[in-house]
């Protein structure tokens, strides 16, 4: 492999046909090419997918959605379903499926804007309630101070952590807001953190629109003692969030006496199903970008494998001579395979090179322009994949060459080198 003559024969051979040569092996770049870039943007998906849903990939929000429709064990249709803390008791006390859960409230109906003011500034930002270690349920990212603590929630401190797009509107004179006080209609709060939305694309915006206090804070300070707006619980090990989502409005329908067949009384949203539509989308991205690949690349290998036997045909002389003078149909078809090899790994690993650059040339760009948090604005490519691809070209080299190298090995001397 490490002959000198033996390479300077390849590539002289190789450059007799320049146009050929360089046309067959722009069939091995292109398919190695878009292997890189659509892998590279498929992966890179992927890994966004992971990051946003994070640990809140399989929660479950549940909330009140209609009044009664049927009448139930001498109960009148009609009715609206709570959400209470003795039920949320009673969901961990007695299902097994579910590992955590706990109530969530908004101020105004469905998180609608309220008033606050810091100083002469003032606008309307969506007020919610949170939990400690909430943050990857709520899609954020403490960039500065604290979230919510244990003793926040315990002693119903009155403390806030704002979303970046609050802290410009409010902080425009370029006040830290870390420590100081703002008014959520009336009642003054504290803020002890700044948050950033984790969410892709425009939701990111409004996301980062939001105001959020301990739970218990904002129940006690707005008067909502009497219920909680919404429920979030995730299952047990061993257990999905369909199975911990149908055992809880199982046993909330037994607690609020609700007909089992009354279907409208309770809305739900299942992280764990869009999680798999999402991960199912990657995995058809992905299943996508080898089947084009493969179909660039096996038109490649029939193209290296004609221009082989091209060869062949042309080297008729050259090869009978070669066995005249004692070289074995081994050396013969070794000769045929590196000359493939050298079309196809350059050619490939060209193609690779290629991919790789531009994958990052778009990450940059789309960085420079203010998407980098997009959801294909982080292509990436697993070594694994740059050596699954590697072996795939070596293996393609050599399937390409294996009927000119036996067409070559198998040409008789004599009728050789009466050839014309």
């Amino acid at each position: 492999m490490f002959d000198w003559d033996k390479w300077q024969e390849i590539i002289n051979s190789l450059k007799k046909q320049k146009l050929r040569t360089g046309l067959t092996a722009f069939g091995v770049f292109w398919g190695i090419f878009m292997l890189v870039i659509l892998l590279g943007f498929g992966t890179g998906f992927g890994i966004k997918i992971e990051s946003i849903f994070g640990d809140a990939k399989n929660v479950v929000i549940l909330w009140p959605s209609n009044t009664t429709q049927l009448a139930f064990e001498g109960l009148g249709k009609g009715r609206r379903v709570k959400f209470t803390e003795a039920d949320v008791e009673a969901i961990r006390q007695k299902i097994a499926s579910v590992e955590m859960v706990d109530g969530k409230n908004n101020l105004g109906v469905w998180g609608a804007a309220q008033y606050v003011v810091y100083g002469t500034e003032s606008g309307s930002f969506s007020v919610n309630g949170s939990h400690p270690g909430w943050e990857p349920f709520e899609f954020l990212k403490v960039t500065a101070g604290r979230y919510i603590n244990a003793l926040d929630e315990k002693e119903k401190r009155k403390v806030a952590v704002i979303g970046t797009r609050v802290q410009e509107v409010l902080f425009k004179d370029g006040t830290h807001p870390i420590g100081e006080s703002i008014k959520v209609n009336g009642v003054q709060f504290v803020v002890v953190g700044i948050y950033k939305s984790t969410e892709p694309g425009d939701s990111a915006q409004q996301a980062n629109s939001k105001i959020i206090l301990p739970n218990q804070t904002l129940r006690y300070a707005f008067n909502q003692l009497d219920a909680f707006q919404m429920l979030f619980f995730t299952p047990a090990s061993g257990y999905s969030a369909f199975d911990a989502e149908r055992d809880v409005k199982q046993l909330l329908y037994q607690r609020n006496r609700v007909h089992p067949d009354d279907s409208g009384v309770m809305g739900s949203f299942n992280m764990e199903q869009v999680y798999e539509q999402n991960r199912s989308l990657v995995g058809g991205i992905i299943g996508f970008s080898w089947m084009v690949a493969i179909g660039t690349i096996i038109a490649g290998v029939i193209g290296v494998g004609n221009i082989m036997l091209v060869v062949v045909k042309e080297r008729t002389r050259e090869i009978g001579l070669r066995k005249a003078m004692g070289a074995t149909p081994l050396n013969i078809s070794l000769m045929i395979i590196h000359e493939s090899l050298v079309i196809t790994v350059l050619a490939g690993y060209a193609g690779l090179v290629a991919g790789v650059f531009l994958l990052e040339a778009i990450r940059a760009v789309l960085v420079s322009v203010g998407q980098g948090e997009g959801m294909f604005a982080s292509p990436f490519i697993d070594i694994h994949i740059a050596i699954m691809a590697l072996v795939v070209l070596v293996v393609t080299g050599v399937v390409a060459a294996l009927l000119p190298a036996r067409n070559a090995a198998s040409v008789n001397p004599i009728t050789a080198l009466q050839d014309e």
